[in-house]
């Protein structure tokens, strides 16, 4: 996959709020708001990977990069909370 200097940065201020709305999301997850932000960058790097590999195309422009941000970061976020283990899903 090869990305332009200006699509980086885009993934990177669109990831930035998908890691807030992601740690909205998924409640206890234990990182933090700045731990929510680079989890959120490094889940709009996997949602602009992952959902076009599937074949899923939801919206359009920002809105989907928004959309496919947030919920690779809901993923990944769901991901270090099993490796993490020991927390209950509740707990904030």
């Amino acid at each position: 996959m090869h990305m332009s200097g200006e699509s980086i940065l885009v993934v990177i201020l669109v990831g930035i709020v998908a890691g807030w709305l992601a740690g909205q999301i998924v409640r206890g997850a234990g990182f933090g708001l700045v731990g929510d932000l680079i989890v959120g960058i490094l889940g709009a790097f996997i949602g602009a990977w992952l959902f076009p590999q599937l074949g899923l195309h939801i919206g359009s422009g920002i809105l989907r990069a928004i959309v496919n941000a947030t919920l690779g970061a809901v993923l990944l976020l769901l991901v270090l909370r099993l490796l993490r283990g020991g927390r209950r899903w509740g707990r904030g």
